[in-house]
């Protein structure tokens, strides 16, 4: 049974990590959770319950940044809030439409919401550009979240 465990486990890591490009699997909670099954398994002997917390955090982190990293792009180009509002809700609701709408969502969020606020398409075309910016950079930081998690579990397991 524990071996099935282990298993499971390495399986959740990988499903994970693929996870973190790939719509529709939750990359870093995914991680967290094989993480914490194969700390379990071992009754916490090698990694302690304040390892799992910090990775729990930083699995909190990494998710809260598919959310809000479109958004603070947006912002931070000078769009109208309803542009941030914008790249927030097509994030959401993006995440529905597989790799193309979790890359394009955000980007007609910002984009839509620009154009109700202002009507200036220069404006709009800024905003969805600092969208897709803020996108990429959401996953650059799930990258580095994600091996950075794994690597604070292994210097915990063999340490």
């Amino acid at each position: 049974m524990e071996t099935l465990l282990v298993v499971a486990a390495l399986v959740a890591v990988a499903l994970g990590i693929a996870g973190i490009v790939l719509p529709l699997l939750p990359g870093v909670p995914l991680i967290f959770a094989g993480l914490w099954l194969l700390a379990w398994t071992d009754d916490f002997a090698h990694v302690s319950e304040t390892t799992i917390i910090i990775l729990a955090g930083m699995a909190v982190i990494a998710w809260l940044v598919d959310y809000v990293a479109a958004a603070l792009g947006v912002k931070r180009a000078g769009a109208s809030s309803l542009a941030v509002a914008g790249a927030a809700i097509g994030a959401a609701v993006g995440l529905l439409g597989g790799l193309v709408g979790i890359i394009i969502g955000p980007i007609l969020g910002a984009i839509t919401g620009e154009l109700l606020a202002r009507r200036n398409r220069l404006q709009a075309a800024k905003a969805g550009i600092a969208a897709g910016i803020g996108f990429l950079l959401a996953v650059a930081a799930k990258i580095g979240i994600a091996f950075t998690m794994i690597g604070m579990f292994a210097f915990a397991w063999f340490a």
